[in-house]
């Protein structure tokens, strides 16, 4: 099993990704931090959204980041909110483990997307996420809190942001509580596109 950690998020200039308040997905300041996707023929083609969509360097990164992905990971809370919100057909197409207390059966999903439910920690569901990924990467896909508790335990490998020219003066903060005394960064690229700009850095230890 040779592939990396990695996470992937949009965020806002003054550094939050979501909403305080899970009702607040999919509200205004949501939808124009997420606004660089929407026209793009990858996240059309995936959510089934019909033909057409722009292609250039958002859509090959939208789609390269997709492609890598063998499994995800996510914690509860953003579970709770994909669940109600997701279409039938959710957007992984692969196994995705869920770090909950909640014991519950595998959820099957058409497409390929299956939710099992871990209840031993973060480090239990990687294992898990790495098997069923092989030799591709695992994502963790969210919330903040989840995100950090891999980047805080030294299991991330790299991430991307792609930074969005929106500010939100409140909500879910992306590096909240991360213990800055142990992780350094290593840039890796920075490519602006007209929407947003992409960032990605290495993790290491400090």
């Amino acid at each position: 099993m040779s592939g990396k950690v990695f996470f992937s998020v949009s965020m806002s200039l003054d550094g939050f990704i979501a909403p305080e308040s899970s009702e607040e997905l999919m509200g205004r300041q949501w939808m124009e931090l997420q606004r660089w996707v929407f026209p793009l023929r990858f996240f059309r083609e995936n959510l089934k959204l019909g033909k057409g969509g722009e292609e250039g360097r958002d859509n090959d990164i939208a789609r390269e980041t997709f492609e890598r992905t063998g499994a995800s990971v996510m914690g509860k809370r953003m579970f709770d909110a994909g669940e109600r919100m997701w279409p039938e057909e959710a957007p992984f197409h692969t196994p995705v483990f869920v770090v909950t207390h909640e014991k519950r059966d595998p959820w099957e999903r058409p497409g390929g997307t299956s939710f099992h439910f871990v209840n031993d920690g973060i480090e239990a569901a990687l294992d898990l996420a790495r098997e069923a990924a092989g030799d591709r990467d695992v994502r963790i896909a969210g919330g903040g809190a989840t995100i950090v508790e891999y980047v805080n335990a030294g299991l991330v490998d790299e991430f991307s942001i792609a930074l969005s020219p929106v500010l939100f003066g409140s909500g879910i903060r992306l590096f909240e509580d991360v213990d800055a005394g142990r992780i350094a960064l290593e840039p890796v690229r920075a490519e602006p596109s007209s929407r947003v700009t992409h960032l990605s850095y290495a993790v290491r230890e400090r």
